[in-house]
């Protein structure tokens, strides 16, 4: 038991340490993106749990901007490809070239492609083709990618923050559910409300623009990510996520309308990513511990890509998010 009470007083002592800095670092986030506050809440959440985020959106709705305010307020080599059909895998994890030294000796050198950074905006991914799609799958689950049999790690800490239109889907080629199932987390983007749109105008098209301030380094977010994984989780929080992914599977749900609707449901994933973002929620918010109300704010953007409606659910107008919606009350 005293073990127990100096392991928290010490977790409590680094989340207190790291209060400031994150106060600062939503600061500095909301100077440059307006009115996305649960956005840049549930990006750092997917940051501080070490995972990758998918962000659904229209255009013009600030997400490469995002990507480069959180490259720079977090000091992290920030790259971007846009996926197009005609990409490569070699465009992404980079190619062996056949090199010349100075003693006119020829060996092969590899040269590295952009996915060799430590913040990946992946734009409009699913416009490339399964085969470059999945060239990107090893990165993201293993932090390495392997070349002509060679192993080359990727830098740490490695995360891919990935966007798609979700309007015009002509040419595109969806995810597979495997490669879903590695996002952390789908975001979805809103139009802004009148205000902020009102301030977009005023502060974005003038003649200045201030350049976003780095706030903390690589180590300091790697530092943050060990923390999050220290944090302590009640039993309660435990059962709270057991019962409402294992009520999302069809055919072991106590709810008739998943067993009705539902084709697929999460897999034990689903599960680990609540319980890292409850506890990375937790330290955003500078708490010691999450609570079931940290579960229910996150159900939706982790669970909504890793379940999928039958047919006859969607000629009944059901969604994910009314599903979701019914397993979380009595939660509530």
């Amino acid at each position: 038991m005293e073990n127990t009470t100096h392991t928290n007083n010490d977790i409590m002592r680094q989340v207190e340490a790291l209060s400031d800095k994150i106060a600062d670092l939503k600061q500095g986030i909301a100077q440059h993106i307006f009115g996305q506050e649960q956005v840049i809440d549930l990006t750092l959440v997917t940051l501080l749990s070490g995972g990758h985020a998918l962000l659904i959106g229209v255009p013009g709705l600030a997400k490469t901007k995002l990507v480069e305010t959180l490259g720079s307020v977090l000091g992290l080599d920030e790259k971007r490809i846009q996926f197009t059909p005609d990409l490569m895998p070699a465009d992404i994890l980079g190619s062996e070239i056949l090199d010349t030294a100075a003693d006119g000796q020829r060996h092969f050198r590899f040269l590295k492609g952009p996915v060799f950074s430590q913040l990946l905006m992946a734009d409009e991914i699913n416009r490339a083709s399964p085969r470059t799609q999945s060239a990107l799958l090893q990165a993201m689950q293993e932090g390495f990618v392997t070349i002509a049999g060679e192993k080359h790690l990727l830098p740490q800490p490695f995360h891919v923050l990935a966007t798609q239109n979700p309007i015009e889907q002509e040419g595109t080629y969806p995810l597979p559910e495997a490669q879903l199932d590695r996002f952390l987390m789908q975001i979805n983007i809103e139009y802004p409300d009148r205000d902020t749109e009102r301030r977009i105008l005023l502060e974005t098209t003038g003649t200045m623009e201030q350049a976003p301030t780095r706030i903390l380094t690589a180590a300091d977010l790697q530092a943050a990510q060990k923390l999050v994984r220290q944090i302590p989780v009640s039993d309660q929080v435990i059962e709270a996520i057991l019962k409402l992914v294992r009520n999302a599977r069809p055919g072991e749900s106590d709810f008739d309308l998943v067993n009705r609707y539902v084709s697929w449901g999460p897999g034990p994933r689903a599960s680990q990513a609540l319980i890292l973002a409850a506890r990375a929620k937790a330290l955003l918010d500078q708490r010691l511990s999450p609570s079931v109300d940290d579960i229910i704010e996150l159900a939706l953007p982790i669970l909504r890509h890793r379940m999928a409606l039958s047919f006859a659910a969607r000629s009944e107008q059901i969604t994910i998010e009314n599903v979701i919606a019914a397993l979380l009350e009595p939660l509530r």
